[in-house]
């Protein structure tokens, strides 16, 4: 299936769930079309900006699809990216309710969560080559499950297999004192060679940690 890709530049997000401004953002259709009207263009920046909005309080979620978001920063020389469909909350049970417990999900929605590393990387004692990955999650009430896995070019969970996963890592489901209303990703800087991605979604955040070889 083709997927349409979008880069908007020089518009800077100012309410991004962490706080920083970001200058270039990409949005990728769900449902990828040959040709985008100038219209359609407009609407998908709407809602990268609607969701930040919603986020940081500014505006009432009241859309109820899932437009593609990205999540990007430089480690040192390198770079990583998540683009991931970001869901909103809107008033329902999030975790063991719209997401099961102990279950693989998507991490996001329709099309798999995919984490792109332009260098080699090292995640529980792993070492991961540079490429593309589906980002695949078990949660838990109180540990989830991080998972890498060789698939990133699937829908949901319908094609997930075991045997493709490059790396598995148990982390701890760290409590929010505010709701996250959209689920949000980022890719934080720890040090020139280390780093974090992070999913946060009601009042849950969990992180994979991974170094640069």
């Amino acid at each position: 299936m083709k997927k349409i890709i979008i880069t908007i530049l020089s518009i800077p997000l100012l309410f991004s769930c962490g706080g920083e401004q970001r200058s270039e953002t990409d949005v990728t259709l769900e449902d990828p079309k040959e040709e985008l009207t100038n219209l359609e263009k407009e609407h998908l920046l709407e809602k990268v900006a609607y969701a930040d909005s919603v986020n940081a309080g500014l505006t009432e979620d009241t859309f109820k699809g899932s437009a593609r978001r990205e999540a990007k920063a430089s480690i040192g020389d390198a770079s990583v990216t998540v683009n991931y469909g970001s869901p909103g909350k809107r008033g329902r049970v999030i975790w063991n309710g719209l997401v099961s417990y102990d279950q693989v999900w998507v991490s996001g929605s329709h099309w798999a969560t995919a984490v792109t590393f332009s260098d080699d990387v090292v995640i529980n004692d792993v070492e991961v080559p540079a490429g593309m990955y589906a980002f695949f999650t078990i949660p838990g009430r109180e540990t989830w499950t991080l998972i890498l896995n060789k698939n990133y070019d699937q829908h949901l969970a319908d094609s997930y297999e075991e045997s493709e996963d490059v790396v598995r890592v148990v982390v701890p489901a760290q409590s929010l004192d505010k709701e996250v209303q959209r689920l949000t990703y980022e890719v934080e800087s720890i040090s020139n060679t280390e780093g974090t991605i992070s999913l946060s979604w009601d009042q849950v955040k969990v992180s994979m940690p991974f170094s640069i070889i």
